[in-house]
């Protein structure tokens, strides 16, 4: 499979997944809501103005994308956005979850590590024409504290061994 990234590209999604923080990453670990042995997700640090506290679910192995990532992490992948999006339904009172994955440039994938996004969704939010804005990480973590809690150990259990 041919690679989109450039030449000595550092994948800041490999590093939130191993749990580094670095002025190179946006994303801080306050910012993450899940992670076991095979996924991670967090607040992004980008962020639409109407659809705050959108979650990035990743695999903690680097694939590129969609072309690269092993079928059987579908199913995991996609109970994570299932119990992010419950969550995100009670915790925000949204109206409706979107999700989005994007693959090679002109898919508009720019970050190439295979991600799904998970958005909260309200009547008119205008999410696909509005823009994407930095959210700072006091807000992010505050995002995410909230995420943790309505997840809680027994979503989160019940999870794992739907995955196992």
């Amino acid at each position: 499979m041919h690679s989109h990234a450039p030449v000595g590209y550092h994948c800041p999604f490999c590093l939130i997944a191993s749990g580094v923080e670095s002025e190179d990453v946006l994303t801080r670990q306050s910012d993450v809501v899940y992670r076991d042995d095979i996924l991670t997700a967090f607040i992004g640090s980008g962020q639409w103005p109407r659809n705050l506290g959108h979650v990035i679910i990743i695999p903690n192995s680097h694939f590129e994308n969609i072309f690269d990532l092993p079928p059987e992490l579908g199913e995991p992948i996609q109970r994570l956005a299932q119990a992010v999006a419950f969550a995100m339904k009670r915790e925000y009172r949204c109206e409706g979850i979107s999700t989005r994955q994007h693959n090679e440039p002109a898919g508009n994938q720019d970050v190439w590590h295979y991600h799904l996004h998970v958005f909260p969704r309200f009547a008119g939010d205008e999410l696909y024409t509005s823009a994407r804005r930095r959210m700072e990480i006091e807000e992010r973590s505050k995002y995410a504290a909230r995420l943790r809690a309505q997840l809680g150990n027994r979503a989160l259990s019940r999870l794992t061994n739907a995955c196992s």
